[in-house]
């Protein structure tokens, strides 16, 4: 697989650690994150590591910031992009199965009950299962990127 991942200063280490296991796989990653904790804004690098993505040539994102809070959020502004931040293997795998997630968010700061690697793994190791109930939610989420505010 082809894989983008992007990190800020508060993730460095999760992000080795990935980075490290994806190699490992066979997985090409391409970085796009920082390798020390020089300061780097978590949107700045949602945004860049979304839009790489968007271009194609891609299989998946990985976001890493101090929650993955940040970086889930922001990569869920961007249109055309659905960012999971799992708690736990089951939820990476229905990230896909259901909602066919196209990036998966961590936090450097997180203490996680199972190995991050583990999370990954299911999320990369799930197929979406594009029944027509998931397709009808996922087209109402691509439908609500355009819906314009109203205070109404």
């Amino acid at each position: 697989m082809k894989i983008i991942i992007a990190n800020d200063h508060a993730a460095v280490s999760i992000k080795k650690k990935l980075q490290i296991w994806l190699d490992k796989r066979g997985d090409t990653v391409v970085d796009l994150g920082v390798g020390t904790d020089t300061k780097a804004d978590y949107p700045d690098k949602a945004i860049e590591a979304t839009n790489l993505f968007l271009k194609g040539g891609y299989d998946y994102g990985i976001l890493c910031c101090g929650t993955g809070i940040g970086v889930s959020i922001t990569a869920n502004k961007v249109r055309g992009i659905r960012c999971a931040l799992p708690q736990n293997s089951y939820a990476a795998a229905m990230a896909i199965e259901h909602n066919n997630c196209q990036f998966i968010a961590f936090g450097g700061r997180i203490d996680y009950q199972e190995p991050p690697e583990d999370i990954l793994d299911a999320f990369l190791s799930a197929r979406y299962l594009g029944t027509e109930r998931h397709q009808r939610r996922i087209d109402k989420i691509t439908t609500a990127e355009s819906i314009p505010f109203s205070l109404t």
